[in-house]
């Protein structure tokens, strides 16, 4: 890996990173941080002796710079609710990761679910999470057979590749943890650790029956693509 690739590499991880500490601590101050950080690696590449290579390194520095800063601006890092339907069918196919709740506003397991996933979303930013509530998205819900909540369908490059139903596949208990929902969805892709040189996606912290149950249900081929 060059010396370039090193940097535009830390700054992904570091603004990745800010975005959810800033989350956290609900700090407004992120896009600060982010121009700060740039104006750092900028001056770095700068002192390239090599003029091209310092060139080439500038713009793809400032182009990954937008591109996070696009994602931002999208929602990326958030857990948001959209409640305008084709905005919906928009954003699921647009997005390369996305992750979907449908929920309704009376359902306790709706609400465990959504301080679950608010936790992940600043932590895989590049990931879109989003909440829909059923009665906002008729069609969304006939066509993708949305029958019990809470119901979490994940999309990978505009294609509904899985999904889960209720809390079976988190061991079927309203205390659950973080680390099982996150192991579930790391598993079928549509959770992708940022970071670098890691060999494993798996996140301890399900318990041994959930995950061999999550298991046996990768082999269940019935994807589908709202798109159809």
């Amino acid at each position: 890996m060059s010396t370039t690739d090193a940097k535009i590499n830390t700054l992904t991880s570091r603004i990745t990173q800010q975005s959810s500490a800033s989350r956290r601590d609900g700090d407004d101050h992120s896009d600060l941080d982010d121009e700060e950080l740039f104006a750092q690696l900028e001056d770095e590449i700068e002192n390239d002796s090599n003029i091209e290579l310092r060139e080439q390194g500038l713009q793809r520095l400032k182009a990954e710079m937008e591109r996070l800063q696009q994602m931002k601006s999208s929602g990326h890092g958030q857990y948001q609710e959209i409640v305008d339907e084709k905005q919906v069918i928009r954003v699921s196919a647009q997005e390369k990761r996305c992750i979907i709740h449908f929920f309704h506003t009376d359902f306790k397991r709706c609400q465990i679910m959504d301080k679950h996933l608010a936790t992940l979303a600043p932590k895989y930013f590049g990931t879109r999470f989003l909440r829909v509530f059923v009665e906002n998205v008729p069609w969304l819900v006939e066509k993708l057979g949305v029958k019990v909540l809470p119901c979490v369908v994940c999309f990978v490059n505009g294609v509904a590749t899985d999904r889960l139903i209720g809390f079976e596949d988190v061991g079927n208990d309203d205390k659950f943890e973080t680390a099982t929902l996150e192991w579930r969805l790391l598993n079928c892709g549509v959770l992708k650790k940022e970071q670098q040189g890691g060999s494993s996606n798996i996140v301890y912290g399900a318990t041994p029956s959930v995950r061999q149950h999550i298991r046996g249900r990768q082999d269940d081929d019935s994807d589908f693509d709202i798109d159809e």
